[in-house]
Order: structure tokens, then sequence, then C-alpha cells
């Protein structure tokens, strides 16, 4: 029989030895006893790296939604389902229960129906986190049409994009959202990007800020009033194991996003059991991720493992710092937070701030923290172990990406022994392998190498939308037969494992992958620019922040930089969205290149850490007096 619950660290080894020594019976066994399925399969699971191809649970049928919502109205009904808490702390909270959650999806995916929705069809979600928000994404799981949730702080082009790449034909939004003490225009940022947008035939707009906005006569819809006129009943789509649940777009490192196509059974299946194991959840418990839905760690959990759970999973429409930077902790008590998971960035902003914010409110409700995005710092860690947790919680550093669907390596709690930047041990059914150069694997403890996997786990990636070629030369071709993750890692004595970092050009910033690739493409539009490069350095809020290292023409020379920065920034800020705006802009009379033309972001890298006593031999450069000239000019 196969343990739901791992309750210490010689039962985690005795289930973690099962699952790589069977794999199949092992997820067999708990997709069996915990899930509703409408048909059972008839294959575990078939796979082959090489093509790349993968398919768990094949032939049964189930809907994600029966399993997140129906199955637990007859025992939990009544139980808050969503609980939305909203930017300003002067309104009240909404307690969704598993009943009216049922209600409401219903509605909702009524409304997508009268509008032509239909198994199949994708639709683009950019909305705040509001709790329309969450219901959209069940709303279209129900009747078998795929969401793709984009960020509400992308730009319109970026919005365009991902609605272009997948063909959406509707977008759900909003006429504005709040964030702290601002208000952002989300429908003007709709309208603009449906300019360059043939495929879209119907918009619905969400009341929230109360704004005035222009309706397009045909397209654009009032959401309110359509489900005042819906039905609450609605059939679920009965959905093959392997029928896309979403796409949710990442950054890549060249080129245009990457739209990560997620399956239904396998991902419901791994969000769920990672869910409840990584924050050990009990049933009164309430559980919060301080995350956004646009984001993976949103749809995983805060929407899909929770609800497959039945838990109280908590929707923050708001920001850290707003009205003063003890709201996080001011929320903790008002709810009594029970598993609180959040970002390093937001700790190391917190912690900025002194810890007489932490220390006005009772967070004794805490049991489990988390963290989530990128590699905690040690100081961040104790920080977060000492004031929040108050050395009672323990921490779970979990390390995962958009592309794994869940959470693959990180500590149990109150079974794995943590240690502070360690993300610890991989998950059950999860084979990690640490790879040289050469592509060898590099065996026993004490190792440093690239981060593959060896085995697939269910709730991967399947492809890129449109494009399996480019899955599988991103993932699957630097090793053989080994999912690639871009990540470099360590292993120390006892195995623990330790994230090192992108080895590709992303960079991990507050915790979001950025390609360094499309920001440089935004830049080099610039009429006084020749050509660009990006790397990353070290930020003490946000991990990492961008530094630009940007040639201008001939003509350009005399202008006034600070402008420039200005401009650069502000034409990023159009492309991709503020998120991706520069830290610094250094002006260069040119880049370190090889022979061949290659930009030698390693030097950049390295200077623009102050890091600059060993930059390698630098005579094989095709121009390597512009390597003195950086460093005598860096900011």
């Amino acid at each position: 029989m196969s343990n739901y619950h791992i309750k210490n660290f010689p039962e985690y080894f005795h289930e973690y030895r099962k699952s790589v020594r069977n794999p199949e019976l092992f997820w067999e066994e708990i997709a069996e006893e915990h899930f509703l399925w409408r048909k059972k399969w008839d294959n575990v699971l078939s796979w082959d790296f090489a093509k790349p191809e993968v398919k768990w649970f094949e032939g049964s049928k189930l809907n994600i939604t029966e399993n997140c919502i129906d199955r637990h109205l007859f025992t939990k009904g009544d139980k808050t389902a969503i609980l939305f808490e909203p930017n300003d702390p002067k309104e009240p909270a909404t307690h969704i229960s598993y009943k009216e959650l049922h209600a409401r999806v219903n509605q909702m995916a009524n409304v997508l129906k009268s509008k032509g929705i239909k198994k199949g069809d994708r639709v683009c979600i950019y909305l705040p986190m509001i709790p329309e928000l969450a219901v959209s994404l069940l709303a279209c799981a129900r009747i078998g049409a795929i969401h793709s949730v984009v960020f509400a702080g992308f730009s319109a082009n970026a919005l365009a994009t991902r609605i272009n790449d997948s063909d959406c034909k509707m977008v759900l939004t909003s006429d504005g959202s709040y964030r702290g003490v601002k208000t952002i225009d989300l429908k003007g940022i709709v309208d603009e990007a449906l300019e360059s947008c043939s495929t879209v035939e119907s918009v619905l707009v969400v009341k929230r800020i109360q704004s005035e906005i222009n309706m397009k006569d045909g397209r654009d819809f009032w959401l309110e009033p359509l489900l005042a006129g819906a039905s609450t009943d609605c059939e679920p789509e009965i959905m093959d194991a392997e029928d896309p649940l979403f796409i949710l777009y990442t950054s890549g490192s060249t080129g245009k996003p990457k739209g990560m196509v997620h399956s239904t059974a396998g991902y419901m299946v791994y969000t769920a059991y990672t869910f409840k194991n990584v924050f050990q959840y009990r049933d009164s418990d309430v559980y919060w991720c301080t995350a956004d839905i646009g984001w993976i760690t949103g749809h995983s959990y805060i929407v899909y493992g929770p609800l497959a759970n039945g838990a109280t999973t908590v929707m923050f429409e708001g920001v850290p710092s707003y009205p003063d930077f003890g709201r996080f902790w001011e929320i903790v008590e008002k709810h009594k937070i029970n598993q609180f998971y959040t970002a390093p960035t937001a700790i190391r902003a917190l912690a900025k701030e002194g810890v007489q914010h932490v220390e006005q409110h009772d967070l004794s409700s805490i049991k489990v923290l988390g963290t989530v995005g990128e590699p905690i710092n040690e100081e961040a860690w104790h920080w977060y172990d000492d004031n929040v947790g108050k050395k009672k919680a323990p921490i779970v550093d979990t390390w995962w990406q958009t592309e794994t669907g869940g959470i693959l390596i990180t500590p149990i709690p109150f079974c794995t022994p943590t240690k502070p930047t360690y993300a610890t041990l991989p998950f059950l059914g999860i084979q990690p392998a640490l790879m040289d150069e050469n592509g060898q694997e590099i065996k026993g403890n004490q190792a440093e190498g690239r981060l593959c996997i060896k085995f697939p786990w269910p709730s991967m990636a399947r492809t890129i939308w449109g494009n399996h070629q480019r899955y599988k030369d991103t993932y699957f071709s630097a090793f053989e037969n080994k999912y690639f993750t871009g990540d470099g890692a360590l292993r120390d004595e006892v195995g623990y494992y330790r994230i090192t970092g992108r080895v590709d050009d992303v960079i991990i910033v507050s915790g979001h992958n950025m390609g360094t690739a499309p920001i440089e493409d935004a830049i080099n539009e610039h009429p006084a620019v020749a050509e660009s490069a990006i790397v990353g350095f070290p930020h003490e809020v946000k991990g990492n922040a961008l530094y630009g290292y940007v040639t201008l023409k001939e003509t350009g020379e005399s202008r006034n930089h600070d402008n420039l920065r200005k401009e650069i920034n502000q034409m990023i800020t159009e492309q991709i969205g503020p998120i991706a705006k520069l830290d610094k802009i250094q002006f260069t009379a040119g880049l370190p290149k090889t022979r061949s033309g290659k930009i030698m972001r390693r030097i950049l890298r390295k200077i623009a850490s102050n890091d600059t006593s060993n930059l390698g031999d630098t005579s094989t450069l095709l121009n390597p007096e512009v390597v003195q000239d950086i460093m005598d000019n860096v900011l």
C-alpha cells in the first residue's frame, strides 16, 4: 500500500527506495487510492526521452475539477476552499466554501460555453489576484478548455506574443487591478495587445477598480451580468489523462517565451501528493502561498494541489509593503495561518525593514515555512527561521520549475533535518543526477555538476506548445536520456543538494526567470544602440539584479546618458514589463568577444559582480583592450 503522508525520516527513506525501485507501482497506488477516476488507466507509464515522449496513467478518464471540488462537497461542502484577502486591509476578507466554489466555477464554465468556448480551445487569463482568477482556471478545466494565464504585470507586447503563440480564442481580464497604492489599467493593456491578435473573439471583463474603460461592441462583455444569468450546474467534460490542462509561458534564454504544456492526470496526482507532504497539511489547517497565480507556483500550490486535498488556500491581492511592512504578519495573525510559503526576495525585503514589524504580531499558528523561486541565501534563511518560525517551524527550501509542474527537491518538515541554503533531498520518485562537462554522471557525494533528472515524474511538462523540437533541443539534447534542468547543483557529504544557479543565459531576478535574449532584443531596437549584453549581479533584496552593457552607435556618443538610460528602461517596460528593467546600465566602447564573435558574458558577469581578481585568459579575445576599458568605467 502507498503511504500518502510521510511522518518521519526512516519512513521517507523506505518510501523513497520503493518509489525509485518500482516507480510505476508507487504512483499507481497513490493514483488509485486518493483520486476520482471515470475510467482507470490501461498502462501506468510509457516514456522515451529520446523522442521525448512521456505518458502517465494512459487511457484513464477524469476531470480535475471533480477531484478539486465535487468530491469534497459531501464531507467538506461548508469548509472554506478559497480565503481571499484583498489589497486594502479595510476591505473584508472573503471566504468561499467548497459549495460556493462549485456553483461559481459552474456558472463561469457555462458563461465560457455561451461564448463558444469548447474542449481544446485556448483561453488567455490576464487577471489580478482576485477570486475570479482561480475560478477561471477551474472553469476552463471543467469544460476541457486549455487555460493560459499571463501574469498581470506583463506589457501589452508580451501579452500579445503569448495570445498569438497559442491562438487564444478568448481573454478574461478586469477593468484594472490594485497593487499597494497603485492602480493598473489592465483593460487598456489588453486593448493594446489585441490590436495585433486576430484569433480573439471575445473579452470578458471583471469589475474590480470601478474605473471608466472602453468596451468594444460585440467583443467585450462585463462578466457579472453573464454570471448572474448562468446556471450553477455544469457537467464536467470527461478528459483523457494526457489531454492538456494548461499552457504556461516561461522565459527562454533565446527567442520568444516557451509555452510549457501540462497534462491533466499526472499533474493532478503529483501536485496533490507533493502539497500534502511538503507542507504536512492537516484537515483544519489554513495554508497560504503568497505567489501570484500568473506563475507556476500559484497554479500548483494555490489552486490545484491544495484544492485536490480539500484544503483552505489563501489568495492575497496585495503586496508585502502595503500599507506597511507588517502586512504579511498581520494576515498570518488574522487568519491563523499554519503553512506559509513565500519567495526569498520577499524575505530579504522584509528583513531589511527590521524585526519590529514581525514582533507586533502573533505568529504562533505557523507550523511550516516554505521558500520558492530561487535558492535562499544563508542570512535570509536564519532571519526567517529566527523571527518568523521562532526556530520551531521547519523551513522547506523547495526547488522546482515551471517545466517540472511540482516540487522536485525539498525537505519534508519534521522528517528531513534541514540545512541552510540546501534544498536537501529528492522528493519521492525523483531521480536526480549530477553530470560533468563530458556528459558523464558524477557518482558519489561531495560532487558538483549540472543537474539532470533520469526518470520521468507525473507532473513534468509534455511539450512546448506548437514546437516539440524546441522542447527536445532545450531539455533533452544536452545529456542523453536525461531531462536537463538548466541549473547547476552540488551534493554534499550526506547527499544533500544545493542549487548553485542557472548555467544558461537565464537570470533569476526576485524569483522570476528572465531570459537575457528578449531584453537585449528590446534594447537593441533603440536607435542609438549598436549592441548590448545583459548579465546578473548580486543584489541584497532581489538575489540578482540586471546589469546592462550597452554599446552606442557613433552618433549617440554625445547624447545625455541619463536620458538614454531612462529611454532604454522604458523600451524594456513596453516590450516585456517593468519586472525586466535594468538596475545598472553601463555604456561601453565595445563588448568582449571571442574570435567567432560570441560575447564573453562570463567576463561581464565577473566585472558586474566586482569579482575581477581572476578574469581568466583574455588574450584570446578578438578585442582584449575593451575589458580594461569596461573595468575602468564599471558602475
